[in-house]
């Protein structure tokens, strides 16, 4: 019962703020909207609200639905937008998320307040109100301007206050404020009765009132007269407005100001025929038209008390849409013609189609559409719902032509009357060098629309030794390169030069340029005995010796200077540089330990042994332990480790971390040994250094390479033992010693040891293992110095069920067959 009161709690929900969201822009649309009459831009401005607030085009058609597009339309919208799309490419603004969209409700909690604010999408496709913006983000009359001099005929009533300054013979200062009965009481002077009467008739009333008090005014006495603080007047603002109301404002506020304050007309308020009432008698009419296009403010007089102003509904609004200045909804008056409602939009764009304009009118209960001529324009009436629609001019051209390819000037060209093929190429300033002469092409567009090619020659058309060709609209002229026709022809050049490479063939390009080209000979290179392979293109298939490539062998000077013959290359020929005979780069072998002068060591000879070079190295000294000599020689292929490392600490530790990963899977069936982890190897070369130095010259005594390590250590006294023993330790050596001794110093072996497969690691780098004797595990010999390694067993893995199965199927057919030779046996 709980969970169905929650479910239902979120349905009521869903439907009443999904209801709400659709009632909301429901009104953005009107029923019966043509989608044709959007363009474009509009719908890629629909679009990229969509993607704003996650919308896929399916949720924009529903939406236009909602507001009230038919299901015909809905389904040309999704046209629209599917066009949209494929001409905007890849590289387009917005996508498409209809297959991202999640399944759910439309509106859950944390989208809801967005979905409330941001739901209207077709806001903008909806037609602006010519001059609604006049009042929507601005404040054009909204404050009038108090610190202008006073007005002539401003009305004087009840709470303004007169400044009268007297000077010359006479010198007096008055503020005088309006009584409520519309009089002031100049000072020694007495009231006067100002209420009602102009600023100038007050003004002419009390100069009267100071000379028939002994000021002699106009005799040498002079008087002016100024407002000190302005009334404020109580104007209402009745009909189609955005805040109709009582509006107390400053006596000097005019129609503007007033319209301001209460929000300026309503979608339903007329512009054109706005009411201004005073005494109970419409005083005049404003249209606000005059100001918009003229910047005629006649109408826009200043206000009084009690005045009354009126916005009515409109009577007659168009719209007028595409190619104009200012696209939007225009208020028209009797009389006015459909050139008026062009001149009050701006004109036409640049781009405009002018000769006719679209109009689709109300006809009963459906529309009719039709075409208003240009000459007609100052004579149409428009009617009520009309919608104007100026197209924009089509994108063609009535006498182009193109040309493109290999002349110096490709693109448009004017198709002048009678102009032919060879004209054209002159005047696209005649062909390039690398023309292809042989045969060119003409892309003409047929009547219906459909194209066709025409072939022409190219040398035959411009030598005119063939019969010219007229051009028609449209025509594009295409002339190769010789450059397209053909693979871009190279060289390479490898071996021991500089640069090595492929690069762009020249006619007339030798050895030494393509040398020059890959930046000279590298050091040891061989001027003698280049070889040049050159493709081969008249093999005969049938036989099996073949040539597949033709094979030059030259000599080149090794300064590449020029002169004497020199052999020109061919596209695609391939230059191959070989090393100098006998040229060998230094090679050095490191020694380390107990030697009088331990370093690096070049090789003298390719048969220099590791005998020679202890030699050089002063020999062994006293505490050299001979047995522990080692040879390291780096097996890099093998281990996989990168040989250009110059941090051998890195390559050190990567080799350790190889080691492990080997050790950790011995004998693991579950680790992949084809894999170059695993194949980790051992690169110390098991020497015998005693021998050596014993037998100089034998076959022990090895030939050495570059990057041999030598090293003798001191002399050893310890065993090293671990793996999987109680307690990995280092143990002191004794001769005599066993395996098993070494092994229960460190605590024996664990639970885990594999015992038959321990081994030793001797100082000399060699390793032996534990062997199989009968029942028993014969452990190797333990010298000064070893290492001692146990691993451990690999998991024992128990059957599953369907081994178990297999076994038992196995066990079972087995006694079947036990059974029956036993029963034929008895019978026997």
């Amino acid at each position: 019962m709980k969970y169905h009161r929650i479910l239902l709690i979120v349905l009521t929900f869903t439907i009443y703020f999904g209801g709400y969201s659709i009632a909301v822009v429901a009104q953005t649309i009107p029923a019966g909207t043509n989608v044709d009459q959007y363009s474009d831009a509009q719908i890629k401005q629909l679009l990229q609200q969509a993607q704003a607030q996650g919308l896929s085009d399916a949720q924009i058609v529903q939406q236009a639905q909602a507001r009230g597009l038919s299901a015909d339309q809905a389904a040309h919208l999704q046209q629209r937008i599917s066009a949209i799309r494929k001409t905007q490419g890849s590289g387009t603004f917005y996508a498409d998320t209809s297959q991202n969209q999640p399944r759910g409700l439309n509106y859950t909690p944390d989208t809801l307040s967005s979905n409330k604010q941001n739901t209207d999408i077709f806001k903008n496709l909806r037609p602006k109100i010519f001059g609604a913006d006049l009042f929507r983000n601005s404040n054009i009359g909204a404050t009038p301007n108090l610190n202008i001099a006073t007005p002539v005929n401003y009305i004087l009533g009840p709470t303004d206050q007169l400044n009268i300054d007297v000077y010359g013979n006479s010198l007096a200062s008055w503020r005088l404020k309006v009584s409520p009965e519309g009089n002031i009481n100049i000072p020694g002077v007495g009231p006067l009765n100002v209420a009602g009467k102009t600023v100038e008739q007050a003004t002419a009333n009390i100069k009267s009132k100071l000379a028939a008090n002994n000021y002699a005014i106009g005799r040498g006495t002079s008087v002016d007269v100024n407002l000190g603080n302005i009334k404020s007047i109580s104007v209402v603002v009745v009909g189609e407005v955005l805040r109709p109301n009582t509006y107390i404002l400053p006596s000097l506020s005019t129609v503007f100001g007033a319209l301001n304050k209460a929000g300026g007309p309503s979608d339903n308020g007329t512009f054109r025929q706005i009411d201004i009432i005073r005494n109970g008698k419409i005083f005049r009419h404003l249209d606000l038209y005059d100001f918009l296009t003229k910047g005629d403010q006649k109408d826009n007089i200043m206000l009084k008390d009690q005045d009354i102003i009126r916005v009515p509904t409109y009577r007659t609004r168009i719209e007028l849409a595409g190619e104009v200045k200012i696209p939007a909804l225009f208020e028209t008056l009797p009389g006015e013609t459909l050139q008026d409602i062009i001149k009050y939009a701006g004109g036409f764009t640049d781009q405009a189609y002018t000769d006719r304009i679209k109009v689709i009118q109300i006809s009963g209960q459906q529309y009719r559409i039709s075409d208003v001529v240009e000459s007609d324009y100052k004579n149409y009436v428009p009617l009520r719902g009309d919608k104007y629609i100026v197209e924009h001019i089509l994108n063609r051209f009535e006498n182009r032509v193109t040309i493109n390819g290999a002349v110096f000037r490709p693109g448009e060209y004017e198709l002048q009357n009678g102009l032919t093929l060879s004209q054209l190429i002159k005047n696209a300033a005649g062909l390039k060098e690398d023309a292809f002469t042989g045969r060119g092409s003409i892309t003409r567009l047929k009547p219906d629309n459909t194209t066709e090619q025409l072939s022409f020659d190219v040398l035959g058309i411009v030598n005119k030794t063939v019969p010219d060709i007229v051009l028609q609209r449209e025509d594009i002229v295409e002339i190769s390169s010789m450059f397209d026709l053909r693979d871009k022809y190279t060289v390479d050049i490898k071996g021991e030069v500089r640069r090595p490479g492929q690069f762009a063939y020249a006619d007339k390009m030798t050895i030494q340029d393509l040398i020059i080209k890959a930046g000279g000979f590298a050091e040891g290179a061989s001027p003698k005995r280049i070889e040049v392979a050159r493709r081969v293109n008249n093999s005969n298939p049938l036989a099996s010796n073949s040539a597949v490539a033709q094979v030059f062998t030259q000599n080149v000077d090794a300064n590449l200077k020029t002169g004497g013959a020199s052999f020109v290359l061919k596209p695609y020929d391939i230059v191959s540089i070989y090393t100098l005979p006998g040229y060998e780069p230094q090679k050095t072998v490191k020694v380390e330990g107990e030697v009088l002068y331990p370093g690096n060591y070049t090789i003298k000879t390719k048969n220099e042994k590791i005998s020679d070079i202890i030699t050089r190295a002063g020999g062994l000294t006293a505490s050299a332990d001979v047995d522990g000599g080692t040879l390291k020689r780096s097996n890099i292929a093998i281990l996989g480790v990168d040989k250009n490392k110059v941090d051998t600490t890195g390559i050190e530790k990567e080799r350790t971390i190889r080691l492990n990963r080997l050790q950790k899977g011995y004998n693991d069936t579950t680790v992949n040994k084809t894999n170059s982890d695993a194949q980790l190897r051992n690169d110390y070369v098991g020497i015998d250094l005693k021998k050596i130095l014993e037998q100089p010259g034998s076959n022990i005594d090895l030939i050495l390479e570059d990057g041999d390590n030598i090293r003798i250590p001191k002399q050893q006294q310890i065993v090293r033992v671990n793996g999987e023993v109680l307690y990995p330790s280092a143990v002191v050596f004794e001769k005599g010693k066993t395996f098993s001794s070494y092994v229960s110093n460190a605590g024996g072996f664990s639970p885990k040891a594999l015992k038959r497969g321990a081994y030793v690691v001797y100082p000399n780098g060699t390793v032996k293992g534990t062997r199989k004797f009968l029942f028993f595990n014969s452990h190797p010999a333990v010298k000064a110095g070893s290492e001692i390694y146990v691993p451990v067993k690999p998991e024992k893995k128990g059957l599953g069920a369907t081994e178990l199965v297999g076994i038992s199927t196995g066990i079972a057919s087995l006694g079947a067959i036990i059974l029956g030779i036993l029963s034929l046996h008895k019978s026997n």
